[in-house]
């Protein structure tokens, strides 16, 4: 199927090529690191803010896509919205853990995979001459293990959790007594009230300054680290929005509850937000009116989730 005028691959289809020569994820773009940065970058530095842990967002009207880069984020509309509560980060490696604890809740990268035979998620791998594909189905990928079997958590564990589907993040938001938030709720949050292209100006990095964890340099053969991560980041370690959320913007995807389309027998969802892996020369979804549908049963290394409730 087309989405936003990008090839929309369903993951499961084949077990050598996930996307080769075009997007995954509706246009979701996956770059990588090598291995320098696992010792500096990857979560050594606990940047959790002091702030509160949720935050009450006022009700309002905003224009939804009111900066729209790509087709499916238009037309503008008004949307009016009560107040409602929403995590001031995204949900975190520890919080995950505690959940599981409580639970013994398995994920959906924890079991078979319909297609592959065997547990595990997508992650990113840098692109070659002998392997285009830039995704790739790796086994013993999940939560504990979100680039693959081989990694882990240590030192990691303020990171935002991935490799969990939709189910595995309704099922915590339902465990915290919460929900996931809609694609309205999303993007009013993550807005802010703000009427520039990025939450936060017009300039995407004004005066040299990264202000979300995003991609610098050419996807998907360089990435600078400009921002000082090759990957996931620690929770809050970039500024807040003008209603104390952090990383809204860049980071990690984050699902929403709010359901595109049916895919056979599985559903697609939107995400919101971009990610680390969003770069200028390929995506320009690190903004609020950005969007993208995604399979919900698709676990991969660069999207999670937080939650929110009625006030």
């Amino acid at each position: 199927m087309r989405h936003g005028g990008f090839a929309f691959y369903t993951w499961r289809m084949n077990k050598q090529m996930i996307a080769i020569g075009g997007l995954l994820l509706g246009g979701v773009l996956l770059a990588g690191c090598d291995n320098a940065d696992k010792a500096e970058n990857y979560g050594v530095t606990d940047c959790t803010p002091a702030a509160p842990t949720r935050v009450d967002v006022p009700s309002g009207s905003f224009t939804m896509g009111a900066h729209p880069a790509y087709a499916e984020e238009g037309p503008p509309g008004q949307v009016s919205l009560a107040a409602f509560n929403i995590d001031a980060t995204e949900v975190t490696n520890a919080q995950f853990a505690r959940f599981v604890e409580a639970t013994g809740y398995v994920t959906d990268a924890e079991r078979p995979q319909p297609g592959f035979g065997e547990a595990g998620g997508v992650v990113f791998q840098m692109p070659s001459l002998n392997n285009p594909s830039w995704w790739q189905f790796v086994a013993g990928a999940d939560w504990r293990h979100p680039d693959g079997p081989e990694s882990s958590l240590a030192k990691r564990m303020q990171e935002p959790v991935v490799q969990v589907s939709h189910r595995d993040a309704q099922a915590y938001a339902a465990w915290a007594g919460r929900r996931l938030p809609n694609e309205a709720e999303w993007e009013y949050a993550a807005n802010a009230g703000a009427t520039t292209i990025y939450v936060w100006g017009d300039e995407r990095a004004p005066n040299g300054a990264e202000m979300a964890n995003t991609w610098q340099g050419s996807f998907p053969i360089q990435n600078t680290q400009a921002d000082g991560y090759a990957k996931r980041a620690p929770v809050g370690c970039f500024p807040a929005n003008d209603f104390g959320l952090y990383d809204m913007i860049g980071n990690v995807w984050e699902w929403t509850d709010s359901k595109v389309s049916q895919n056979g027998n599985e559903a697609v969802y939107m995400i919101k937000g971009g990610s680390f892996l969003c770069a200028p020369n390929y995506c320009r979804r690190y903004r609020a009116a950005a969007r993208q549908a995604q399979e919900a049963g698709l676990p991969t290394s660069h999207i999670g989730f937080r939650t929110v409730s009625p006030r």
